[in-house]
């Protein structure tokens, strides 16, 4: 008979975990959906290291227009929005300008926002405790790494209104590196006044798509030798860097979670050391190859961008 236990404990766990699986998947879907059809004003604050970036979220739907406002609260100000499928950003000492998406590219993942199922390749859908976040209700999931040269992303999301109250990078020892924290919220029958005015707002026309990436990847002959599992390249381009006005080629990877920045240039005057900074869940990692330099720059372990920086190579 003790095998029958064993065997019945092991297909109650399996049964268990498959249950918590589409639970969790489920719920991050109701949040995805709330966000894209509720109307609401949030103000949140990002915490990284010993600094912080409040913001004002505001979205809403007027005459089936879907209405989106991300505000940045301090310095001189940032302000994208978003209105359909065209998002502006009006930016200090820049001219706005606008781009074709449905997504604004803020603090929160997009695959967050749209398409959880972009995350099946790198993550596991984990049920976590109930807990009371900014005064609500909410439910902890876990996305957890399915290796270590990612961080894992817990979310907390409102049992009542299903949005996002929280969310955060955390190590493979469960240490918070990073997070984001809902200090308010009101969800409203009709949209806010600034989401009225935006609709009546005339923004720029949307700049047109960027190259096509395999013929810019003919254009260069870097080898990105090694990335984590599950990371796709979204962008490559050559461009003259702001910092040191000095040109690099650069390649934008993401897994649908994070994104990774790499630029490959000529070294720098002056013989430096390979090294990292980080700065909460964010690492810059700059390898000096000799020939040239590469840096590395996402919500990584440093060991992995390390990783990714020693493995470019110049293709023979």
């Amino acid at each position: 008979m003790k095998w029958l236990v064993v065997l019945l404990g092991i297909l109650c766990s399996t049964q268990m975990y498959a249950n918590e699986n589409i639970n969790a998947r489920q719920l991050l879907k109701d949040m995805s959906l709330a966000v894209q059809e509720r109307n609401f004003d949030a103000s949140f604050v990002v915490v990284k290291g010993k600094g912080m970036e409040p913001y004002r979220w505001l979205h809403g739907q007027v005459e089936q227009t879907d209405l989106e406002i991300l505000t940045l609260l301090n310095g001189a100000g940032l302000e994208v929005v978003r209105v359909d499928d065209v998002v502006t950003y009006f930016e200090p000492q820049t001219e706005p300008y606008s781009l074709s998406t449905d997504v604004i590219d803020g603090p929160i993942p997009e695959a967050l926002l749209r398409d959880i199922g972009a995350l099946d390749h790198s993550y596991d859908f984990v049920l976590g405790g109930k807990e009371r976040i900014a005064g609500r209700p909410a439910q902890l999931i876990r996305l957890v790494a399915k290796d270590e040269t990612k961080y894992n992303y817990w979310l907390w999301v409102d049992l009542q209104s299903a949005l996002l109250l929280k969310a955060a990078y955390v190590n493979q020892r469960a240490e918070v590196l990073e997070q984001l924290q809902l200090t308010h919220i009101s969800v409203t029958e009709k949209p806010a006044s600034q989401l009225l005015d935006l609709k009546e707002k005339k923004l720029p026309t949307p700049v047109t798509a960027t190259a096509d990436i395999t013929h810019v990847k003919q254009q260069n002959n870097w080898q990105i030798g090694w990335l984590p599992n599950g990371f796709q390249l979204l962008k490559s381009d050559r461009h003259k860097l702001d910092l040191n006005n000095e040109l690099a080629d650069y390649f934008l990877y993401s897994d649908g979670l994070v994104e990774v920045s790499v630029f490959v240039q000529r070294p720098l005057t002056g013989q430096r050391a390979s090294g990292a900074l980080t700065s909460g869940a964010t690492t810059v990692y700059v390898h000096n190859a000799g020939a040239f330099d590469v840096s590395v720059v996402g919500k990584v372990p440093v060991e992995t961008a390390k990783s990714i920086a020693e493995s470019v190579k110049r293709s023979l």
